[in-house]
């Protein structure tokens, strides 16, 4: 017992000073109660209707009781309530913002609330790309929020929402910024949006509401999380507020939204592409389509271009060239610096506006030629060039070895070799036969309806 008495006493202090580190530690912790109570009434819940037109196999009575209902007229349009969604009011005459899936293809929107009260919407305007909505309620004196600037967030600051998760009006949850700038595509692989990541607790009904910062400006709209389960597990991401006026301002004066275009296809430079374009980092967005009749192919962009920098502003990852261009002004100058050949030039493009929707868009065998880059390939006929808008190309019938491992598939259509255009079997073993050995040289590919470089292998 004597000898698990100092055990005991330093288990005792270790314990105790825990304790107090922890108090010191909530003492600091902000308190949001104010924050929360200057706010809350600028909030608003929000559910839709639609209807949806009966159809003739659905009966408005149960089967066998037609003849006791003879002569009745069916009932009309089934209505279905829809999810619930946040708002909130960004003006005293009733201008309400929110995201569109909440509102998207409703029949009849009501927004609550504070005191209960409860008024038909209208949408003045809505951007599926940023996920946005604008309403108008007719109404004078509301409360509204005040806005903040996006831009100025840190990383590990705190920042708190107010919203209906599931229903239960004015939740309120808290957190910090966890990231900013995140890249989250859509289902077109377009992203304009650079997503500010939380971990604020977020669920259905949260869509829409206000992500404050401690000063109680609104920083943040929150839109969507990352879940395997359909709840929220600790990743929330919320649209800048910075983006959302832009997007609102234009919503309210034109009821549509215009975008920059520069009409390229990009990708992310690897390790392995800088290694094979001679740069000494990955860095930039890589081009790998130039859209035909595009300010892009105007301002004399090429694929296989590494856009460094936009404007002013460092391009360290390829998703960040969409966010600056679809903020530029359509038909403004833009100064784009690239690296081409390991040189670095600068061009003058003028940015185009972004089309509503829309984007861009195998053969007589030859003998295959099992050169020592690990290829089999084979020439392509000239109703497969038509198709594809290509002037010439070989197709990859076997990829081993290196090949392989540069990810070169089976399928694929060579059109560049080390940024040399390829015509055919011959053109491709002509190139092949002048490598630089034991390097990677970029090497542009068309694969389904996409193009993309891949850092081939060149064997010693």
């Amino acid at each position: 017992m004597l000898r698990n008495r100092p055990l005991f006493a330093l288990f005792w202090l270790a314990a105790t000073g825990g304790l107090a580190s922890g108090g010191a530690w909530s003492a600091e912790l902000p308190n949001f109660t104010e924050l929360v109570d200057r706010n809350s009434e600028a909030v608003v819940n929000i559910s839709t209707v639609r209807r949806v037109e009966r159809s003739r196999s659905e009966r408005p009575w149960p089967p066998g009781f037609e003849e006791f209902f003879r002569g009745i007229p069916r009932q009309g349009p089934i209505v279905r309530p829809r999810s619930l969604g946040s708002g909130f009011i960004i003006s005293a005459d009733g201008y309400i913002l929110t995201n569109n899936h909440v509102v998207e293809d409703a029949d009849e929107i009501l927004v609550r609330f504070s005191d209960r009260r409860e008024l038909q919407a209208e949408v003045v305007g809505a951007d599926k790309r940023s996920d946005l909505a604008l309403l108008k309620v007719e109404a004078d004196g509301l409360p509204k929020v005040r806005l903040g600037q996006s831009e100025n967030l840190k990383v590990g600051e705190w920042v708190l929402a107010i919203g209906s998760p599931f229903g239960f009006d004015y939740s309120v949850t808290a957190g910090i910024v966890s990231a900013k700038g995140r890249s989250l595509p859509t289902e077109r692989n377009e992203n304009y949006v650079p997503f500010i990541q939380t971990d604020v607790a977020i669920n259905p009904g949260n869509s829409g509401g206000p992500l404050f910062n401690l000063d109680g400006e609104v920083v943040g709209i929150n839109s969507q999380i990352y879940s395997r389960s359909g709840g929220f597990m600790g990743v929330s991401f919320a649209i800048p507020i910075d983006v959302a006026m832009e997007v609102a301002d234009q919503l309210k004066s034109n009821g549509r939204v215009s975008r920059g275009w520069l009409g390229v296809v990009i990708q992310e430079v690897s390790r392995e592409l800088a290694e094979s374009f001679g740069l000494e980092r990955p860095h930039g967005a890589l081009i790998s389509e130039v859209m035909p009749s595009s300010p892009a192919e105007d301002g004399g962009l090429l694929a296989g271009d590494i856009i460094t920098e936009y404007n002013g502003n460092s391009i360290e990852r390829s998703a960040e060239l969409p966010h600056y261009v679809g903020r530029t002004e359509a038909n403004s100058e833009a100064e784009l610096k690239v690296m081409r050949d390991g040189e670095a030039l600068k061009l003058e493009v003028e940015i185009g506006e972004l089309p509503d929707e829309g984007g861009p868009q195998l053969a007589r065998r030859g003998d295959a030629d099992p050169s020592d880059l690990g290829l089999g390939l084979e020439n392509l006929p000239d109703a497969v060039l038509n198709r594809l808008n290509l002037e010439g190309g070989v197709r990859v019938v076997q990829a081993e070895d290196s090949a392989a491992e540069s990810g070169v598939r089976v399928g694929d259509i060579i059109t560049k070799l080390n940024n040399l255009p390829v015509e055919d079997v011959d053109g491709f073993r002509e190139i092949a036969e002048s490598l630089p050995r034991g390097r990677r040289v970029p090497t542009l590919i068309v694969r389904g309806n996409a193009q993309i470089f891949v850092a081939l292998i060149v064997p010693e």
